[in-house]
């Protein structure tokens, strides 16, 4: 096994315990097939925990349920309002009032999981952000989701959201199944809004072999969570993995899931996904300590090569809650995840209809424009921010240093010590008699004639 990998998966699970968290150590998992339901692993898969942005899954759910019922479609315009222009990032930053169709709404918020999107479905669909949470959790009760609550559409961080990874294994198959026609929606490559190309943040897409969907989530309090669907062989899995410590853990940990899931074979002791026993534990565990408080800024994926190693030479510290594969009598052969494969952006828009070629280069000339402007005005600050260094730094060599650590001017004719005093010196000035060249003579005790001299101090 990769040894500095299990240093970090011990060094998480002693975090967890040392934070007060110890069952939460390693986060939930659970792999289930599509088809029939039925559970193939879980580690505690009813546990509570917080979503963040998987959260858009059920907000795509009550946008297709919506579409089913037709009170909606996806070329419906959507308005974007206040409230979700306001929203950090990650987002589109679209201005209030832009309109925007539900299909490139849905297609930006699974690719590039934008908030001020999310929260435009919302306003628009459920006439507020509380109108929305009422709808996902009446979606949620139906499905039989029961350790989900929902009191945003983005997953922004709120003591009050939580699912677990059972939950939104249910969620995921009822997407799978009862929307087949859009699970294109879910394996978009990259999307492309004029200039900008945006990756999915699911770093399995275009990596692991059959991969086709589904979400990532991200706050410092739930970890890094994906909830992740692969077909082979004609065979459909759906993984979930909460609480990971690092987006590349996150995916290395559902590659192997997916791995042993594909060597393994469901049979009649395997559970269904809805009877498996509920949790002890009532709310969702805050993860900031172990996650965020340890360590510096996190990218949301990672394309280093990844190799998904075996899942039983993982350190596991605490096992209760876990069932094994059933049927795995060997180890599977292990997956290495390169760099994604290329793929063509999906391109999106606002308002109706696409932009013709005329409005796309116009639109691109624009954003060019834009962007040189940007760098120019960028050059422009940095040109006057090292002038002024420059005027700064000549103001301060103007007048060269003397080896007494004072300070002497370009003639040389005045002098700084270190204690600031000033001594100033006048060169000499040759007088010419026409009687004589003698000096005259000073009394005893009295100082020559300044002039006479050639000589001045002031001290």
């Amino acid at each position: 096994m990769n040894v500095s990998r299990a240093l970090r998966m011990t060094a998480f699970a002693v975090a967890a315990l040392l934070s007060g968290q110890a069952w939460a150590a390693g986060g939930p998992a659970l792999v289930v097939e599509v088809e029939s339901g039925r559970v193939l692993h879980a580690e505690r898969a009813t546990d509570p925990w917080y979503p963040a942005s998987i959260t858009k899954l059920m907000t795509t759910y009550v946008v297709l349920d919506r579409v089913r019922s037709g009170q909606l479609s996806m070329e419906s315009l959507l308005t974007v309002t206040d409230d979700a222009a306001a929203l950090p990032p990650s987002k589109m930053g679209f201005k209030p009032g832009t309109q925007i169709r539900v299909d490139n709404a849905l297609k930006i918020m699974l690719v590039k999981s934008a908030n001020d999107i999310a929260q435009t479905i919302a306003d628009n669909v459920g006439g507020s952000v509380d109108g929305f949470a009422a709808l996902m959790n009446a979606q949620a009760q139906k499905l039989g989701m029961t350790t989900s609550h929902f009191v945003n559409p983005h997953g922004l961080p709120d003591e009050r959201n939580q699912t677990s990874a059972r939950d939104m294994a249910i969620l995921a198959r009822a997407l799978l199944t009862e929307f087949p026609q859009y699970q294109d929606l879910f394996h978009i490559g990259a999307v492309q809004f004029g200039r900008r190309i945006m990756r999915n943040t699911n770093g399995l897409i275009g990596r692991y072999p059959g991969a086709d969907g589904m979400k990532t989530g991200f706050i410092c309090s739930a970890g890094f969570n994906v909830v992740a669907s692969a077909t082979r062989n004609g065979r459909h899995l759906v993984t979930v993995v909460l609480g990971a410590p690092s987006a590349n853990e996150r995916t290395m940990k559902a590659a192997e899931l997916f791995d042993r899931g594909f060597n393994s074979k469901v049979n009649f002791t395997n559970p269904d996904l809805r009877a498996l026993p509920a949790s002890a534990n009532t709310s969702p565990p805050d993860m900031r300590s172990v996650i965020c408080d340890r360590r510096g800024p996190m990218p949301e994926e990672e394309d280093s090569p990844v190799v998904a190693e075996d899942a039983s030479s993982v350190p596991n510290l605490f096992s209760s809650d876990v069932m094994a594969f059933a049927g795995d009598t060997q180890k599977p052969a292990r997956t290495v995840l390169g760099p994604r494969a290329a793929v063509p952006p999906e391109r999106v828009w606002v308002g109706l209809n696409p932009p013709s070629e005329t409005e796309l280069a116009a639109q691109a000339a624009a954003e060019e424009a834009a962007e040189k402007a940007r760098l120019t005005k960028k050059k422009t600050a940095a040109s006057k921010k090292k002038a002024g260094k420059q005027a700064a730094s000549k103001d301060a060599t103007e007048t060269p240093e003397s080896d007494d650590g004072g300070k002497t001017d370009p003639k040389g004719d005045a002098k700084t010590d270190p204690k600031g005093r000033v001594s100033v010196t006048v060169k000499p000035v040759s007088v010419q008699t026409k009687t004589t060249d003698q000096k005259p003579s000073a009394k005893p005790g009295q100082k020559a004639d300044a002039v006479s001299k050639g000589k001045s101090s002031a001290n």
